[in-house]
């Protein structure tokens, strides 16, 4: 005869099948179903709006994805790592390598989306040529838009840089700065809004473009079509191969994402660069 002890312990058993099934059921659920909708992070602003209509083109083959837009270059690279998203699309090689190099992130490149041009842009000049002396020109505090920033500035003959000075240049590399110009490093999404505060700021296109500013058009300096910052569809490590994973990135290729991309963005969001 069974005592109570037994009861318990065998009553426990029975349960714990019936606990697991619901957990077994959604991990067996198929990505990109409404049960499990692909899980993609992204900035806001251009790259959100290129990743909805890149959503349209998806649900035309019935896969779905579900949106989370960030405020911020960290947050997206935080949530994928921790698992809260399955991907991004936000970050271009100088970005994610210095993501690796100082976090030691575990991801991996997918493919490739837009490049947004960055733009020198003022309120104040038309020409960097006639930047005052000890004129204020703000660039990104992040280490690899900073760079890039740099390196724009200085192309643009606003102040040299030491010889072979790349994407990881800082203020420490600049050499020859006969206007003694002060750099303002300000985050990257509140440039835009600060541009009447400063003589001149870089701004990538996917915080210009929202503002109102097309480098393009009113850039006083502008990269050109460089694809060592298109953005990259980024998993972790082991996912890159995943179907889920290939077919959000082939979907950027889709002629209505360019078409989207030129008719809104005037130019100043590539595809595929």
């Amino acid at each position: 005869m069974l005592n109570r002890r037994s009861l318990i312990l065998a009553g426990g058993a029975l349960l714990l099948p019936a606990l697991r099934l619901p957990a077994l059921a959604q991990g067996a659920a198929e990505f990109g179903t409404a049960a499990r909708p692909l899980r993609v992070g992204v900035t806001a602003g251009v790259h959100g709006q290129v990743l909805e209509v890149v959503r349209d083109v998806l649900a035309r083959d019935n896969f779905q994805i579900k949106i989370t837009e960030f405020a911020d270059f960290i947050q997206p690279n935080v949530a994928l790592a921790a698992g809260e998203i399955d991907v991004n699309t936000y970050q271009h090689l100088p970005f994610l390598e210095a993501q690796r190099q100082q976090r030691g992130y575990k991801f991996a490149v997918v493919g490739k989306t837009v490049l947004t041009v960055m733009g020198v842009f003022s309120k104040k000049y038309t020409k960097l040529a006639d930047l005052p002396n000890g004129a204020r020109v703000a660039i990104p505090n992040d280490p690899t838009n900073g760079g890039r920033a740099l390196l724009l500035l200085a192309k643009a003959g606003v102040f040299s840089l030491k010889p072979g000075a790349d994407y990881r240049a800082t203020i420490a590399d600049i050499t020859e700065n006969p206007k003694r110009i002060r750099i303002v490093e300000l985050e990257a999404a509140s440039i835009a809004r600060s541009l009447q505060d400063v003589d001149a700021a870089a701004i990538t296109g996917n915080y210009a473009v929202p503002a109102g500013l097309n480098p393009l058009k009113e850039g006083l300096a502008v990269e050109g079509a460089d694809s060592a910052y298109t953005v990259l569809v980024v998993t972790r490590e082991g996912d890159e191969a995943k179907p889920w994973a290939t077919k959000l990135a082939r979907a950027y290729a889709d002629p209505a994402v360019k078409e989207f991309c030129d008719k809104t963005f005037g130019g100043s969001v590539i595809v595929g660069a």
